[in-house]
């Protein structure tokens, strides 16, 4: 059997569980998350040869699931009227000798899913109910000598599978009760390179891949 990696950040309340099966894995995961997740960044950088980067992230639920055999997975995950997810970074940079690079990543519920077997059999429920999945993004960068890319999103739910599996039934419902947003408010001055900033709010996303079989 192998065993269910389950990576979470950002104070994720984690509720995974795995079962053995004759012919591969069962995997049963329920995660409910009812309080508020909130990440902050404040940087002042001046003077650096190399590059400067900037990460943040902040999510209710988050399932990473890997496996080599057939596999069930029966998941839901829900996130209550009451909590509040968000990252904020804020960063100021001048005299940078490389590139800049700023993202910010915030998700209610986010479920991906990799397997390779004769079966893979899914069965997904992502509900959203917090008040704002919010990204916010202020940057002010002078005198950079390569590139600098900004990326900020605020998603809902998201669903992401991909298998070669012959038999790949999938059922996936995503309810998104919240307001999503993603502010970016930068300004770069005196910039060696490109500069490209990227902004996404979305309310439910999946990804579904199946690979051909002959």
């Amino acid at each position: 059997m192998k065993s269910l990696k389950v990576l979470l950040t950002a104070s994720l309340l984690i509720l995974p569980a795995t079962a053995s099966l004759a012919d591969g894995s069962l995997i049963l995961n329920s995660q409910i998350n009812l309080q508020n997740n909130w990440s902050n960044l404040n940087a002042s950088v001046n003077t650096v040869g190399g590059d400067v980067v900037a990460q943040g992230a902040a999510a209710g639920n988050l399932i990473d699931i890997t496996t080599m055999n057939n596999t069930r997975v029966f998941n839901n995950q829900v996130v209550g009227p009451t909590a509040a997810i968000g990252s904020n970074i804020s960063l100021d940079a001048s005299n940078v000798g490389g590139v800049i690079g700023i993202q910010n990543q915030v998700v209610c519920n986010g479920a991906s899913i990799s397997t390779d077997p004769v079966l893979t059999a899914v069965k997904s429920n992502q509900e959203c109910h917090a008040t704002d999945p919010y990204s916010q993004i202020n940057t002010n960068i002078s005198n950079l000598g390569g590139n600098a890319v900004i990326q900020g999103s605020a998603l809902g739910n998201s669903f992401e599978a991909d298998s070669n599996a012959p038999n790949m039934p999938i059922l996936s419902r995503q309810l998104n009760n919240s307001g999503g947003v993603s502010n970016i408010n930068a300004s770069v001055a005196n910039a060696g390179g490109s500069v490209g900033l990227s902004s996404s709010a979305i309310g439910n996303t999946s990804q579904i891949i199946h690979y051909g079989t002959h």
